[in-house]
């Protein structure tokens, strides 16, 4: 297949008592290594394309970039072995500086336990700012979006396998898409998109995913001041908690033009 999201797989198909051998379509995923200035930042496990925007959106949903212009290159380099992850290495403008010893503390943390994890929300939680009100929000368009966005999945399409991000404008024409195996890679592709675009932060609009919507997704959708959060899954009990600290609409079990509205109802029209 020609879709660099996806691969082929030998698979044997059982129905009853009856095997065929065929080949499936499975999503790629391979590690990629975050590096600025040449030092490792992060790793993560993604489908690659959108390397530099993923990267790009990771930092900004983590606080450390503001604006698009604080990201002055993204170089890319594929693994010379299955191996070895592939390599993004972003260069920041002067002005952004790292706490690296900080970095390495929380990175390190986050990645041992869930309960250093849940230390770090409550602290972003703490300097969370509220997005803007916005125009109100029809609830019918919400409704009809799995299906307006079903197309451009092509990915999930061929193998059920991605999650996609979705953001929209205001009135509801979609500024990108994006696709991965992982649900915040997606996120962090959407926001490095309006990041090049010199869009971000967005200050408006919806940001739509396919998958749950867990904390650390209201807070990438925060830090992108996008006011209202559509998913097609359950949100988290600390999801609901933070998109009401944020200003945020949440929306989710957003399907078959039906869903719930745990926040911010009161934008929608």
């Amino acid at each position: 297949m020609g879709d660099p999201l996806v691969t082929t797989r030998p698979v044997t198909r059982v129905a009853g008592r009856s095997s065929t051998r065929a080949e499936d379509a499975v999503a790629i995923e391979r590690p990629l290594e975050i590096r600025v200035g040449g030092r490792t930042l992060s790793v993560t496990l993604r489908t690659p394309g959108h390397d530099g925007e993923l990267a790009a959106g990771f930092l900004a949903g983590e606080g450390l970039i503001e604006r698009g212009e604080d990201v002055l290159a993204a170089r890319v380099t594929a693994a010379e072995c299955s191996d070895q992850p592939d390599v993004v290495d972003l260069e920041l403008a002067p002005r952004v500086r790292l706490d690296w010893s900080k970095l390495e503390r929380h990175f390190a943390a986050t990645a041992a336990c869930g309960l250093c994890g849940r230390a770090h929300l409550e602290s972003l939680r703490a300097g969370l700012g509220r997005v803007a009100a916005g125009p109100p929000v029809p609830a019918g368009a919400l409704a009809a979006l799995p299906g307006r966005l079903r197309a451009s999945q092509p990915g999930f399409s061929a193998t059920g396998g991605l999650h996609a991000a979705a953001c929209l404008d205001a009135a509801f024409a979609v500024r990108m898409v994006r696709e991965d195996v992982g649900r915040h890679n997606a996120v962090d592709k959407v926001a490095g998109a309006l990041l090049a675009q010199r869009s971000y932060p967005a200050a408006a609009g919806i940001l739509w995913v396919s998958g749950r919507a867990g904390a650390e997704i209201v807070l990438k959708a925060a830090r992108a001041r996008i006011p209202v959060l559509t998913a097609v899954g359950a949100p988290s009990s600390l999801a609901v908690e933070l998109a009401e600290a944020a200003g945020m609409t949440l929306v989710g079990f957003l399907r078959e033009g039906r869903m719930n509205v745990y926040c911010g109802e009161e934008r929608l029209g």
